[in-house]
Formats: structure tokens, sequence, C-alpha cells
């Protein structure tokens, strides 16, 4: 079985995959499990592995058995450092990371390709398996990011933007009247009251800016699908005009087909 992690600035996301035979149709084929957890990072390798076992156990998986591979994205580096050591000293494996000198099957046309986020690029190994290209990967975490492939699946750029998370603590943070709101759908566009208004704004708002964002790229590209991805986007997505899929495993999915071409 293969132990996929990719870490993020807010969230870290496990997911168990199974041994498929042939290559994967869906980014969800073989996933038996998955579970996300706070990022820390100040917390240690040690810690991180009584996490990923108690997860394990309650699976019925022994890792010093039923694991034959791990595949690790992080864009925080400690905690990059902490995966690694935790694979190699309770795993026993070596862990395929991805980062510079990693084979992806994706070309990086970036002025410096070693700026790119390991989850973007990870978006696009998985994008263009899915739904090859041009595509445009459209994820919402902590940033909210747009990325295009090209027909070729070459990783061409992308915007990146603050995340409604982010953006809604600034908020509050600024605004002393205002007080947090759950994020959930907003009805009617005009609310009624400073919740239902917030909730339009963020909700809207971010659609608007995803539509606004995936038009401005198909002016340069043309025609492209659109996938979306990241936590928040079963909330966004459906309020806005130009997602053709959402894809909540696009990432895991991406490290999978990594892990493959290194191992």
């Amino acid at each position: 079985m293969l132990l996929v992690i990719d870490v993020g600035n807010t969230q870290t996301v496990v997911g168990l995959y199974e041994n498929v035979d042939g290559e994967p149709r869906s980014a969800d084929q073989g996933l038996v499990e998955h579970w996300r957890i706070a990022t820390h990072a100040n917390r240690t390798a040690d810690e991180h592995a009584v996490l990923l076992w108690g997860f394990l156990v309650q699976q019925g998986i022994a890792w010093d058995r039923d694991l034959d591979g791990v595949a690790i994205s992080s864009v925080v580096p400690r905690v990059t450092t902490d995966m690694r050591d935790l694979v190699l000293r309770y795993l026993k494996l070596e862990p395929v990371v991805l980062e510079p000198g990693v084979k992806t099957g994706v070309s990086i046309l970036y002025e410096n390709p070693q700026e790119v986020g390991a989850d973007r690029i990870a978006n696009a190994a998985a994008a263009y398996d899915l739904f090859g290209g041009p595509t445009i990967m459209v994820d919402l975490g902590t940033a909210t990011t747009c990325d295009a492939i090209s027909a070729d699946g070459e990783y061409l750029g992308g915007a990146i933007t603050p995340g409604i998370e982010i953006s809604m603590g600034a908020l509050f943070e600024r605004a002393a009247a205002l007080r947090q709101v759950e994020l959930a759908d907003p009805g009617p566009v005009l609310g009624k009251s400073t919740s239902a208004s917030l909730r339009s704004g963020v909700v809207y708002g971010y659609a608007g800016l995803l539509d606004g964002m995936v038009g401005r790229i198909e002016e340069d590209l043309g025609e492209c699908t659109v996938v979306a991805t990241g936590g928040l986007a079963e909330l966004i997505v459906p309020h806005a005009e130009s997602v053709d899929h959402i894809e909540p495993w696009l990432t895991l999915h991406g490290l999978r087909l990594v892990h493959a071409m290194n191992t």
C-alpha cells in the first residue's frame, strides 16, 4: 500500500492507496482512506509518527508490514524534514519527496522552476493524467491558486491570491464591529443580516474571482478544461460558472503518479 502526504500551510492531508491493476482511471480509485490534520511546524517527527500510526491502526494497517511506499509534497520546509525523518526511522522506507530532481512528467515553464510549490506540480501531473490539456487547476486552500497546463502537459504558470480563510481573518482583525461567521452556503446574494452579508461576500465574491481568473487565462490559451480542488472547493464551486470538475483528491493522485515514476 502507498501512503501519500500533502503538507499544506494550514492543513496536512494524508491518503492511503491500495495497489491497483494497470493505470488508475480516477483519483479515488484505490483510495482506502484519508485523514486531515492541522499543520504545525513545531510538531516533531515522533509526534507525527504517533498520529499516523493511530490512523493506520484504525484501519487495521500495520505500517511495518503493509506499507511499501510513501510519497510526500510539502510547502513547509521544517515539516518536510520531519516527515522524511519519520519515514526513514519508523517505516524503514525511502520516501519520494516532490522536490527538484524528482521525475514528475511535467515540464515547468517558469522563470525559476524551484519556486513552484510541490502541491501545484502534483496538481499539474494529476490534471494532465485525468483530463489532458489545456487544463486550468484551481486550488482553494490557504492560498487560492489558478494554474494552467498546455495541451502537451507543460506547466505554464499561474496566479496566487490570499485564500478565503486568510482574507476573512484579516477582515475580522481590522473591522472591530464584525464577528467571525461559519463558512456555509450564503443563500440570497443580498444578505439580510451581517453574518449573511459576510457569507454572501465571501462565497459569491470568490466564485466571481474564479470566473474572472479563468476567463483571463482562457483569453490567452483558448478554451480549457477547468478542475477545482482544495478544502473549500465544495462550498465555492457550485456558485461559479467556469469550473467543469471538482476533484478533491487531485493532489493525492498526483503524488501517486510521481511515486510510480520514481520507483
